[in-house]
């Protein structure tokens, strides 16, 4: 863990390892959803940049990223997330525990806000061909957020759809 890096939630929370919800489901991002994250991003690249929370922040990037690059990415999500730094799920299609099977249709990012210490930043994105489904991920992810997670709903900085 970097120096400026410490966890962001209490020492006894039990950070969630899913949520199920109608017609997706989250898991932890880590290195089984390689394939299925560099095709989700890199066939949704402008549909990603052009969603709240993604616009402005040259992610992802325009020429992509090898699979080893990206390999390399999630790994390094998996490892803020087991210290408790900062949270990367998978959002997979379908309901239930598919046990890191399934197709990725997204991702969901919960961090310290690096612009206003304190504040909670949260994003996620859709592939573009699942972009019908991005008001429902927002609704559902708001309501855990808010029941499940121990931030005040007012620190929370997650933009609207």
């Amino acid at each position: 863990m970097s120096r400026d890096q410490q966890p962001f939630v209490p020492a006894d929370f039990a950070v969630p390892r899913t949520l199920v919800a109608d017609g997706f489901r989250l898991e932890p991002l880590g290195a089984e959803h390689n394939e299925r994250d560099l095709a989700a991003w890199t066939g949704s690249i402008a549909h990603i940049r052009a969603t709240p929370g993604f616009v402005g922040r040259g992610w992802p990037p325009v020429a992509g990223m090898t699979a080893e690059e990206n390999l390399a990415d999630l790994l390094r999500h998996a490892r803020e997330f087991e210290e408790r730094v900062a949270f990367a799920y998978s959002l997979l299609e379908g309901g239930g525990d598919g046990g890191g099977e399934g197709e990725v249709i997204g991702c969901l990012y919960i961090h310290g806000s690096r612009e206003a210490p304190g504040r909670v930043a949260v994003s996620h994105w859709v592939r573009s061909d699942r972009a019908a489904l991005d008001p429902r991920v927002h609704e559902r992810i708001t309501r855990w957020l808010h029941e499940v997670w121990p931030f005040d709903a007012g620190r929370i900085d997650y933009a609207p759809r």
